[in-house]
């Protein structure tokens, strides 16, 4: 017992390590989330349009995306991408390889919102006169998007999770965090879930966030 609350105590003094990958998981999540959901609204409208040239292209980037892991893609982003003339820091590259596959997998659950709205709707608002760009504006994707923050919320979980592949590249992240503890204190289990509560505290409103949506959603639509 002893030797536990001395390990957990070592562990303590590392707080400022600890820290510093919380910052960096937060500062990439951030990023990812902001930069994802920008782009994946983008790519959610294209792989919704119909026009099917335009739906096929977008559908087989973000197929190509979500069909490989995470880790790859970080892998070629910091590794391959600098043989093309590309050269990007560890952070950068991270929240480039993040931002790129958030966005790839919101934009499905865009999609998806699009196709429910009832074609009913769209055709009482180009019979008002509204141009494509705004019966897309003011009238589907107002009402699409209050059907997808659940599903939304959720992929910003994944993407927090995610980020800990970072920690590959050599980026200071949470886990990375852990990695420099474990060579001091050789307990991994303790060192690893001390980890993962960090993890778990950063996810929990998330997660909480997003059973609300979904209890309002169904209340709603009760």
């Amino acid at each position: 017992m002893t030797m536990f609350f001395d390990q957990l105590y070592g562990i303590a003094q590392y707080y400022p390590v600890v820290l510093k990958g919380i910052g960096v998981t937060l500062a990439l999540s951030f990023i990812g989330i902001v930069a994802g959901t920008f782009f994946g609204f983008v790519l959610g409208v294209g792989r919704a349009s119909s026009h099917r040239w335009l739906a096929g292209i977008v559908g087989a980037y973000t197929d190509i995306f979500r069909g490989t892991p995470v880790l790859v893609q970080v892998f070629v982003v910091f590794f391959i991408l600098p043989e093309a003339g590309i050269e990007l820091d560890s952070f950068s590259a991270g929240a480039l390889a993040l931002s790129n596959i958030t966005a790839c997998f919101i934009s499905e659950i865009v999609a998806s919102g699009i196709k429910a709205i009832p074609v009913g709707q769209v055709e009482a608002a180009a019979s008002a006169g509204l141009t494509r760009l705004q019966q897309l504006r003011l009238i589907v994707l107002p009402q699409a998007t209050r059907m997808i923050v659940p599903s939304l919320v959720g992929q910003f979980v994944l993407l927090v999770k995610d980020s800990s592949v970072v920690s590959a590249i050599g980026l200071l992240d949470l886990t990375r965090s852990g990695w420099v503890i474990v060579q001091s204190i050789p307990n991994g289990l303790m060192v690893f879930s001390v980890i993962g509560m960090g993890y778990f505290v950063i996810c929990y409103p998330l997660l909480h966030l997003s059973r609300r949506l979904e209890k309002a959603q169904l209340h709603n639509a009760s």
